[in-house]
């Protein structure tokens, strides 16, 4: 058994597992935290999706071991004092959910994907990005309009501040 220490959405946290644990079983399992999902195992479809020291990965590529020591930010830490992500009211105001299977990691694909652009999205390239992502009830077109959606407001919200 190794132990493994991360901090989870503000919290640092502690508990033990195989050396063989995926990082999204920790999570859900070890940490109690099930907005990250199982979707593949495999890479492909983009359910575990969470941010490890700020940038997106698929929870279901890493052991817990390797991630330790890391900055973790699961979907369950984007909203704070009782208000959603701009990313997170952009998906429930333009529809971008149906069975919201993916959600999660679709949430936390796009809140990295507008981090790295600093604004400068367009349909073309929130497609692209989109691919490691799988839905299979939206058609993804409601997605992308409030990923773009999103992003217009952060980058407003940032000149703003700025």
């Amino acid at each position: 058994m190794a132990k493994v220490t991360l901090t989870v959405n503000g919290r640092t946290v502690s508990g033990e597992c195989e050396d063989r644990m995926l990082l999204v079983h920790f999570i859900r399992e070890k940490l109690g935290l099930t907005g990250t999902h199982v979707g593949c195992d495999t890479t492909q479809c983009g359910a575990c999706v969470i941010h490890m020291d700020g940038k997106s990965v698929k929870s279901c590529s890493i052991l817990a071991v390797q991630a330790s020591g890391s900055e973790i930010t699961t979907i369950e830490g984007l909203a704070a004092n009782g208000e959603l992500h701009p990313v997170q009211a952009a998906f429930k105001e333009h529809h971008g959910l149906q069975c919201g299977f993916c959600t999660p990691g679709m949430v936390m694909t796009a809140v990295d994907m507008i981090n790295r652009h600093g604004g400068a999205l367009d349909e073309g390239t929130v497609r692209a990005e989109l691919e490691g992502n799988i839905c299979r009830c939206t058609g993804y077109h409601n997605i992308v309009k409030a990923v773009l959606s999103a992003n217009a407001e952060m980058h407003a919200a940032k000149q703003a501040a700025e």
